[in-house]
């Protein structure tokens, strides 16, 4: 079927001052109790009247079921589901199965005969999740889908997602701008994930324009990404010297390769490329010495949200597209220190466009804005 592309941009919208603090939400599966202090969000107000199902007595019950990994890009992407889902009034619950595909897979069979009104996957395998999918379609619940890939699998669900291929063309370009043509690069990835098989297509063809020496490609998908990668990047940098970039697509990726540039003490030498940002990620790129030197990212806490919004949209027959697209944006090192940024809130104020308060959404949902 043809699909059309909404790519949405953050406007300007003006603040209502409600202060949000708490979600209507329940922790099932392994991971329910484990998350961070949430950031609190503000809520601009809705001016329009809320269309069925919500303007009903009875409150809206979506389950999110996760596969989640270590790090804290999952725990603010929840965050911002949370609290997006109480501005609306959703009773949010919440499955993760915490890298564990059969896990997942139980958690989707268990939602779908929970008596939910819609369902939200965010993450997993697309040879696991596509035949749940399809049978929570098939028993008449909207389902939307975030970072898997179900274009030809599960067509019928609605699919959202970061533009992959826009934060790998602005980070490679960075990359692009400080190496040069025909350096010997490093490569840290994790294939037969979407997002990440998304970005290995651009990288492919960026590394073949320059003319890159791959040295390595190193990389597993775990529940301590960060450590678990650590090891193997110090490994291959031990075996291929005189990198000059490396390349890691997600941040708890780059975390590890960072951690193994340091241990090497080659953080003089080699940069490091990564994709998304928090606060941690922060103090990471602006400590003394950092050799991460540049992420293309959206923020996390906005993207949950979103999603939220499009599958409120969805459950109200108001969407437009089967395909929502979140665009990023390129974070220097460089940035963060000129302007003192020390965390995501302070990244925000540099970077309003981050909030995405004008995605997916219509004059009757109170949007979030963090």
């Amino acid at each position: 079927m043809t699909r059309a592309r909404a790519t949405a941009r953050a406007g300007a919208a003006l603040l209502g001052s409600a202060l949000l603090l708490a979600a209507c939400s329940q922790d099932l599966g392994p991971g329910g109790g484990q998350a961070a202090a949430p950031e609190t969000a503000t809520v601009q107000e809705a001016t329009g009247q809320a269309p069925a199902p919500f303007s009903g007595e009875e409150p809206v019950r979506v389950a999110l079921v996760q596969n989640s990994g270590a790090g804290d890009y999952f725990q603010q992407w929840t965050n911002g589901a949370r609290q997006q889902a109480a501005a609306l009034g959703i009773e949010l619950q919440v499955y993760d199965a915490q890298a564990d595909n059969a896990r997942q897979a139980t958690d989707m069979q268990t939602a779908i005969g929970s008596g939910v009104d819609a369902i939200i996957v965010d993450h997993g395998q697309s040879d696991t999740m596509c035949p749940l999918i399809n049978d929570g379609l098939a028993a008449g619940l909207p389902v939307v889908i975030y970072d898997v890939e179900i274009t030809e699998c599960a067509p019928e669900a609605v699919e959202t997602a970061q533009d992959d291929a826009n934060l790998a063309s602005l980070i490679l370009g960075k990359m692009t701008e400080d190496l040069g043509p025909g350096k010997p690069v490093g490569y840290v990835n994790v294939l037969g994930i979407a997002p990440l098989d998304r970005r290995h297509a651009v990288w492919e063809q960026v590394r073949a324009e320059n003319g890159w020496e791959q040295q390595f490609f190193v990389g597993e998908f775990t529940n301590s990404v960060a450590t678990d990668n650590a090891q193997l990047v110090d490994a291959a940098l031990k075996a291929n010297l005189g990198v000059a970039g490396i390349f890691a697509p997600y941040d708890e990726l780059t975390k590890g390769t960072v951690s193994a540039v340091q241990q090497n003490g080659l953080e003089a030498g080699i940069r490091v490329y990564g994709v998304d940002i928090s606060t941690a990620d922060i103090e990471v790129m602006t400590a003394e010495g950092s050799p991460w030197v540049a992420t293309a990212t959206t923020d996390p806490n906005a993207i949950g949200a979103a999603v939220v919004r499009t599958t409120a949209l969805e459950l109200a027959g108001q969407l437009s597209s089967n395909e929502v697209v979140f665009p990023g944006t390129l974070v220097t090192q460089d940035l963060l220190r000129e302007s003192g940024i020390q965390n995501l809130a302070q990244l925000r104020e540099k970077l309003p466009e981050l909030n995405m308060t004008s995605v997916a959404t219509a004059d009757w949902i109170p949007v979030v804005n963090f």
